[in-house]
């Protein structure tokens, strides 16, 4: 996985979301904790981390290596999973399907946090399993909670963790401790939970999720093509009919819920309050690697050998000898009763006259373990070469929304410093903001207050009066704008984006327009005979 991971990360251009990453965890400690105070107060531990990571060297590669570091975590653990559960040819499986599926390599290349909460929750699970065997508690409520500071939706693993232990059907004192630890996360998070409620405008361009969604999440899960995808289904579907709980948890038990219940929760409650985006639930993928592994294992064990009649080792005299051990064949069949005096059927008693006797099974010979551990890794071999156009082109800076240093690059080639610019949306001063090299001396027309001053993503602007006073002695202007922003269609919920539309539709007419994957650059000059406000020469006097 990290070497995956590693495969074009220096490709060139931060889309929007990594460059929010940027530009905050570069400001001042101050500085990000009035930030988180008024927006983005569920990415706080992130940035904070992130601070500290770009301190080393601010850059493209540094951003994004902990994202790696991360899914190399998670598939580490993915495979530990599979190990403790089943046997350890399954954890490697496991592990390699997660490393190549092409949803886990596009969020390991990315700087956000998905990738570590999809560590943290793996690493989480891992503990479960090791606490209702028998383990401490403290372990799993301190990761769960770390990682639910790092994203609060990774709370909802909390109910897929209690549908496997209800499945295990644990005692009274493993419930007992999982209900501690929990209640532990959830006083812990409770916090960040009411700062962030707060903040639900920066999730408000989300929709409520329907079948399409349910669709896409599957193929971003198993596979986007059935030749993946169909093999995939089949595979967890023997998984879980197969029986059996290692240590007091089975494979199905623990990675049906994983996959199913956060996925499941969250769409429900964007029935109602739309919340659901499927990067908020990636931490859930790791189920499906983990049922699909189990589910080779057990087409596997269909075409094993019977086990064969099993024998005793047997040794003579002290248990100290040194004595060679025999093998002694043990009796396939339960002695045949015979009758005693009174005519009721006894069991004839058989003695072997050695002092010990201890039963080995026959096991597959060292070789045939391996072939079978070989095989599988040449089935994954084979789901890599089925996906590895994804995983290519996952890695060009073209498979983002839009790369905001070419918008950067774009500007500093056509806009002479001293230009006023002017942003449509707001927003969309996050390019200047990630690479303000390209805007380097150009005049920000509606900026009042810096982002990093005020404490926002993307700075304040001023109101619609001054706007228009700033915009009345310009022969021209330039716009930054999205592509949807100069629809007629379009409204803005902002009265400074509204006044910009406006002025620029009365007083301007377009010159000049350079367009460049969704973001607009557009030159825009005076109509003749308009001055400032919106009035003609002849209307002023």
């Amino acid at each position: 996985m990290f070497v995956l991971g590693l495969w074009g990360l220096d490709r060139d251009g931060m889309w929007r979301d990594e460059a929010a990453t940027f530009q905050v965890a570069r400001r001042s400690l101050p500085q990000i904790w009035r930030l988180l105070h008024r927006v983005d107060a569920v990415h706080g531990l992130y940035y904070l981390l992130m601070h500290g990571v770009l301190a080393v060297h601010p850059g493209e590669v540094l951003l994004r290596l902990p994202s790696v570091c991360g899914a190399a975590a998670a598939a580490g653990l993915v495979a530990a999973l599979g190990t403790r559960l089943c046997r350890p040819r399954v954890g490697l499986w496991a592990g390699l399907l997660y490393a190549v599926t092409p949803m886990v390599g596009h969020y390991a290349q990315e700087g956000r946090s998905y990738a570590l909460v999809a560590a943290g929750v793996a690493g989480a699970t891992l503990l479960l399993v090791r606490a209702a065997g028998g383990g401490r508690w403290w372990a799993y409520g301190v990761v769960l909670a770390v990682t639910c500071v790092l994203h609060e939706f990774a709370v909802l693993v909390l109910p897929a963790h209690a549908c496997t232990l209800a499945l295990a059907r644990v005692p009274g004192r493993v419930w007992r401790g999982w209900a501690c630890a929990a209640g532990a996360v959830a006083v812990v998070l409770l916090p960040l939970v009411l700062v962030s409620r707060g903040q639900a405008e920066q999730v408000a361009w989300l929709t409520p999720p329907d079948g399409r969604s349910v669709e896409r999440l599957l193929r971003q899960f198993a596979g986007p093509s059935w030749a993946v995808l169909g093999p995939y289904l089949v595979l967890m579907a023997l998984a879980v009919r197969k029986s059996g709980a290692p240590h007091g948890v089975s494979p199905a038990g623990v990675a049906l819920p994983l996959l199913l219940v956060p996925p499941a929760v969250l769409m429900v409650v964007s029935r109602v309050s739309p919340l659901y985006d499927e990067r908020y639930v990636l931490y859930s993928l790791a189920g499906a690697p983990l049922l699909a592994a189990a589910g080779v294992e057990r087409v596997a064990g269909m075409f094993r050998r019977p086990a064969g009649r099993a024998t005793a080792i047997v040794r003579s005299g002290s248990p100290h000898t040194d004595r060679p051990a025999v093998r002694v064949p043990l009796p396939s069949t339960p002695p045949r009763p015979v009758p005693d005096a009174a005519g009721v059927a006894v069991r004839e008693r058989r003695r072997i006259s050695v002092p010990r006797i201890r039963p080995v099974p026959r096991r597959p010979s060292p070789g045939r373990r391996h072939v079978g551990a070989l095989v599988g890794v040449l089935l994954v071999c084979g789901v890599l070469v089925v996906q590895f156009p994804l995983l290519r082109a996952d890695r060009r800076a073209a498979n983002r929304p839009d790369d905001l240093a070419a918008v950067s690059a774009a500007v500093g080639r056509t806009v002479r410093p001293g230009d006023p610019v002017l942003f449509l949306p707001s927003l969309e001063r996050r390019s200047a903001l990630a690479y303000p090299a390209g805007f380097r001396g150009v005049r920000d027309l509606a900026l009042d207050v810096s982002a990093a001053e005020g404490g926002t993503l993307y700075g304040q602007e001023v109101g619609p009066r001054e706007l228009r006073r700033r915009l009345g002695g310009l022969e021209y202007v330039w716009v930054v704008a999205e592509e949807y922003a100069l629809r007629p269609s379009w409204t803005p919920w902002n009265a400074t984006d509204r006044a910009k539309l406006a002025a620029l539709d009365e007083e301007f007419v377009t010159r000049a327009e350079y367009v460049h994957r969704g973001v607009t650059l557009r030159l825009y000059v005076r109509r003749e005979g308009v001055r400032g406000g919106g009035r003609t020469a002849a209307d002023r006097t």
